[in-house]
């Protein structure tokens, strides 16, 4: 999970994107090459566009799907001059200081800067193969003995209280579908699909619903109403089956991806805990 979007990496992709795929430029803006520094790519009024600046670039577009070339290069200098131009005219047109423009910017700073505070930190405190081992050993070792992942296939149905969840199941009981009743009483973002949730993994759901799926058979419903922090829930089991874990190499990468995740959360936490937060 990468907590925070440069607004401006964001903002160049969209422009590489939008201009090296469609092959649109403006027509051609001639620039003094002589004189220019040893890392300079172009300038602009004097501002210089450097050669680590169009590197940047040319990786954007090359996640985005381009191919790297030397077409690809004068793009991407063309998308940098264009975007100087626009910006020094705003300049002058007085756009610069407006409320909008500085609330812009200070959010294009902050998201910015904290991209590089998370990068820093995990520089200095990465994910080690060690750690992803560590983390493959013990997500095997809780599958138990027969060492195999159970998924199970679920529909429910949440509700605010236990008495509307009782209710619920009275109708089921008397033989309603309970994809109806889903439909029909369910607080659920999955009503309109009868209540469908897919297929989970034990770890995926609460414990507390974890351990009634485990004893409930094909097509079975919860017995009683679970509470939950969020509500009241009734659960069906539509299927179920068993699989063999990854190889360890098969899972490390998303293992490493979500160790990193839980860091920076941790990180992001830690820096909460010692920060006076006050919210509307």
């Amino acid at each position: 999970m990468k907590l925070f979007i440069s607004r401006l990496q964001f903002t160049m992709i969209s422009i590489f994107a939008g201009a090296v795929l469609t092959g649109t430029l403006i027509s051609p803006l001639h620039a003094q090459q002589s004189g220019l520094p040893i890392n300079a790519a172009a300038s602009v009024n004097g501002t210089i566009i450097t050669n680590d600046m169009v590197e940047q670039g040319i990786k954007m577009a090359l996640s985005q799907g381009q191919k790297d070339s030397p077409e690809l290069r004068k793009a991407v200098i063309q998308k940098f001059i264009e975007v100087l131009l626009l910006s020094q005219q705003a300049e002058k047109d007085g756009l610069a200081n407006s409320e909008k423009a500085n609330s812009q910017l200070m959010l294009i700073r902050q998201n910015y800067l904290a991209d590089l505070e998370l990068s820093s930190y995990m520089a200095k405190n990465p994910i080690t193969d060690a750690d992803v081992q560590a983390e493959y050993n013990k997500e095997v070792a809780s599958l138990g003995p027969q060492g195999m992942i159970n998924e199970y296939k679920v529909s429910d149905i949440a509700v605010a209280s236990e008495a509307d969840a009782q209710a619920a199941l009275n109708r089921i009981k008397k033989g309603e579908p309970f994809d109806k009743v889903a439909k029909s009483v369910s607080l659920g973002p999955n009503k309109a699909q009868g209540g469908a949730v897919g297929w989970v993994q034990a770890g995926q759901v609460g414990p507390q619903i974890a351990s009634v799926l485990a004893n409930l058979s094909k097509g079975q419903v919860s017995q009683a109403p679970i509470q939950l922090q969020q509500g009241w829930y009734l659960v069906k089991l539509e299927d179920k089956k068993s699989s063999k874990p990854p190889t360890f190499e098969q899972a490390k990468p998303s293992i490493r991806a979500g160790l990193v995740q839980r860091k920076q959360y941790e990180y992001v936490s830690q820096i909460a805990k010692d920060s006076k937060i006050v919210v509307q």
